[in-house]
């Protein structure tokens, strides 16, 4: 048999590693497949794609396809899932530093948001998840989330008192309920609509994307505008997976994350104003005229218990600080 030649066999030996190292990333998230967060992450994949030559890509699962939040964080950090796209709530009890960004009342606007987790503190919270399994690479907007119910509209933290509440699977917002009087029921996204439908639960919080986009407002109709929390999104790597990746890719898959959330936050602002259209539209009962003073004064308790440790104090008196 006639010998290959030397150069011959190296580049195909060249080429059958490149190909063993191309890969396409699961991405899961709870949301529908034109949400902002999904497609920030299909973005995301297409400029990965675009400067790895398309050795690798992204797949997004949208619609809690591939389970629940707490689910798809358990599969992300063994690797069985590239990454995950989650509220900060459900890693509150994972990542301790996620519980500064999750307190109720405690950005003063979106744009105060926005300057805190694109700033030093913001990269400080991502590179604490490291330790837990998980490489952070952004935070997403998650809008401001207010109270709707079938039942009644709220307007002070008097009428949540005995209500059963659905909230983010988090010992956090379940202590804010209970801080307000209200029975909290924790509850995967997914099972909001029916919950609300059945009586499961009497009301539910969410920004209005959300209270749009999974049809919410068929089941609860009025929205009470009390903008209790500016909670963001995360968009989380598995570590196991990370650390098989060159250092080349790593910075690739960084930098295409951190360009995608002007992509994600354009869509946001323009989804905000078309979400809270359609559900008006539709017949939801929008209340402004909220005493946020009574809720934003009865979350005392909530940050002495989890914003007890020194480290998040200082986190919280960093935040407030910055104008």
């Amino acid at each position: 048999m006639r010998p290959i030649p030397i150069l011959a066999a190296l580049l195909a030996a060249a080429f059958s590693a490149g190909a063993a190292q191309a890969k396409e990333f699961r991405s899961s998230d709870v949301h529908p497949l034109d949400y902002p967060t999904v497609q920030a992450v299909v973005y995301m994949g297409k400029l990965i794609g675009e400067r790895t030559n398309g050795r690798h890509s992204v797949k997004v699962f949208g619609q809690s396809t591939l389970g629940s939040e707490k689910d798809t964080i358990e599969q992300t950090k063994i690797g069985a899932l590239d990454m995950v796209r989650v509220n900060v709530a459900p890693m509150n009890n994972i990542v301790p530093a996620t519980i500064v960004p999750s307190l109720p009342f405690l950005f003063k606007s979106t744009a105060h948001m926005r300057k805190v987790l694109d700033g030093p503190i913001g990269e400080e919270i991502l590179a604490a998840m490291e330790a837990q399994g998980f490489i952070g690479l952004c935070f997403y907007d998650s809008g401001a989330r207010s109270f709707y119910s079938g039942k009644k509209a709220i307007k002070s933290v008097a009428d949540t008192k005995g209500m059963k509440i659905r909230v983010q699977q988090s010992d956090m917002w379940v202590a804010m309920m209970q801080a307000m009087g209200a029975n909290a029921t924790p509850l995967p996204y997914a099972e909001v609509y029916t919950a609300l439908k059945t009586g499961v639960v009497d009301a539910a919080e969410n920004n209005w994307p959300s209270y749009e986009s999974s049809r919410h407002y068929e089941a609860a109709k009025i929205y009470s505008v009390t903008e209790h929390s500016l909670a963001p999104e995360i968009l989380v790597f598995s570590k196991r997976v990370w650390d098989g990746l060159s250092k080349e890719d790593q910075a690739i898959i960084r930098a295409a994350a951190k360009e995608s959330v002007p992509y994600m936050r354009k869509l946001w602002d323009e989804r905000e104003v078309s979400a809270r259209k359609t559900v008006e539209a539709a017949g939801a009962q929008v209340v402004t005229d909220v005493d946020k003073k009574s809720f934003s004064d009865a979350m005392a308790p909530v940050y002495a218990k989890f914003a007890a440790d020194p480290k998040l104090q200082d986190m919280v008196k960093r935040i407030q600080a910055i104008d």
